[in-house]
């Protein structure tokens, strides 16, 4: 944003000030919107909880004590806490999707490419997604519709939705799950085809580290000191990853968008939770949702990642609360059906 300082929640960018807007935002200026001010990120955009930004943790709006999650941590703290009605955000395994979630909030990672990424500070070029924050579906729809041009969508039936279950994915919280389940509604299931988890995680963080790493690899040469601890050594874990499996990743890639496909054969729209815990403490790096220890990462992450892989959009909807805290239902859609996701939005069960 022209004149507000953007660093990307690291030091390495302490004082610096764009002299331009971000194509996305220059087109919400043009529909009207009014720029109240930045919101934090996780350092460089690289991690799911929110808490590791050179500007501080950004907190839950339900309970301090807890992240907001990330990496658009401070959007979905400002739209959760009521600051604003609308926020920005980028999506690059779930950094729109699980803030939302974690905050009580809608969150819209469009299809790939469909908003403009010019003047967005990249974490991994072909995952990294622009999305929008709001306090319902039908403002993140409005949002998406001034980003991206796209006229008023016509009326249409109800779409074939199921629900995914996602336990080869993730085994999370029996409670979450089951609250999620719950405010979906009563639907047809369907289950990923067998392997499918498996190869659609490893290809993710195979791309996903190759890129980071080109665009740090720079600064984590010349200056290692100025990242926050943990995302350096998340980018010098990421620097091992050889060139080959990247090479293999994107092969990888569309063998799986061809078998994605298979998922939207008999239905429009597919549900499931979107993260599968609720939010966990600020620093807390291990979570047991199911009884069994796993990093707090994996566990934010593992039901959002596959769709960027695969540039699905995807919308989160907040779906009731458990212990107190928010909880969200994912749904996914092929892109050009984007007006059966909203609509399926607008007809869940109060």
């Amino acid at each position: 944003m022209a004149g507000l300082p953007a660093t990307m929640g690291s030091r390495h960018f302490a004082g610096y000030v764009p002299s331009r807007d971000a194509a996305c935002v220059a087109r919400l200026r043009e529909a009207g919107a009014v720029i109240v001010g930045k919101t934090t990120t996780h350092e460089f955009a690289y991690g799911p909880t929110g808490d590791r930004s050179a500007n501080g943790a950004s907190r839950n709006p339900h309970d301090p004590s807890r992240m907001s999650g990330g990496s658009s941590g401070g959007s979905g703290a400002a739209v959760g806490a009521g600051v604003v009605p609308l926020a920005l955000g980028t999506d690059t395994g779930g950094s729109v999707r699980i803030p939302a979630a974690l905050c009580g909030v809608a969150g819209f990672k469009p299809a790939y490419d469909a908003i403009p990424a010019d003047g967005v500070f990249p974490l991994s070029r072909s995952l990294d997604h622009v999305g929008v924050l709001a306090g319902d579906p039908e403002s993140c729809l409005i949002a998406y519709r001034a980003l991206t041009g796209a006229g008023a969508p016509a009326p249409v039936e109800a779409a074939r939705v199921a629900w995914l279950d996602a336990s080869d994915l993730f085994e999370g919280d029996p409670e979450v799950v089951a609250a999620v389940r719950a405010a979906a509604g009563e639907l047809p299931e369907v289950r990923l085809p067998d392997g499918f988890a498996e190869e659609v995680l490893r290809t993710y963080r195979a791309i996903q580290s190759c890129e980071a790493v080109a665009v740090h690899a720079d600064r984590m040469e010349t200056a290692p000191e100025l990242f926050g601890e943990e995302v350096l050594e998340r980018l010098r874990g990421a620097a091992q990853v050889p060139g080959w499996s990247y090479v293999r990743a994107l092969e990888s890639r569309e063998r799986l968008a061809a078998v994605a496909d298979g998922l939207f054969a008999r239905h429009d729209v597919l549900a499931l939770p979107t993260a599968a815990v609720t939010a966990p403490l600020i620093d807390e790096r291990e979570v047991t949702p199911a009884g069994r220890p796993v990093p707090v990462g994996v566990a934010l992450l593992s039901l959002t990642c596959p769709w960027n892989v695969l540039g699905l959009p995807a919308l989160t909807v907040p779906a009731g609360t458990v212990a107190g805290l928010p909880v969200g239902l994912q749904l996914l859609c092929r892109p050009g059906d984007e007006p059966l996701l909203f609509a399926t939005a607008s007809r869940l069960p109060a």
